[in-house]
């Protein structure tokens, strides 16, 4: 039986998503997340959404990237 990335449960029905090429195995999506998603390289967040990219970097949204000092993202238009 195959183990949990992330909690290290054992279980019969482990979620594969792979990655890059490279499998790995979760028992639910949280412990997915958990190990998978990528953080905002300003504040730290996990990002679930599609987030901004700019210089390589990704961002939970436009605040976080204007802050770093990357122009023309905004976080809705009116």
């Amino acid at each position: 039986m195959k183990q949990c990335e992330t909690c290290g449960n054992e279980y019969d029905h482990l979620i594969e998503i792979v990655k890059n090429g490279r499998s790995h195995w979760f028992d639910c999506f949280e412990c997915a997340i958990h190990q998978l998603a990528p953080r905002c390289s300003h504040c730290g967040v996990q990002i679930l959404g599609h987030g901004v990219q700019g210089e390589n970097k990704i961002y939970c949204g436009a605040h976080c990237a204007r802050v770093q000092g990357l122009d023309g993202f905004v976080d809705r238009i009116a």
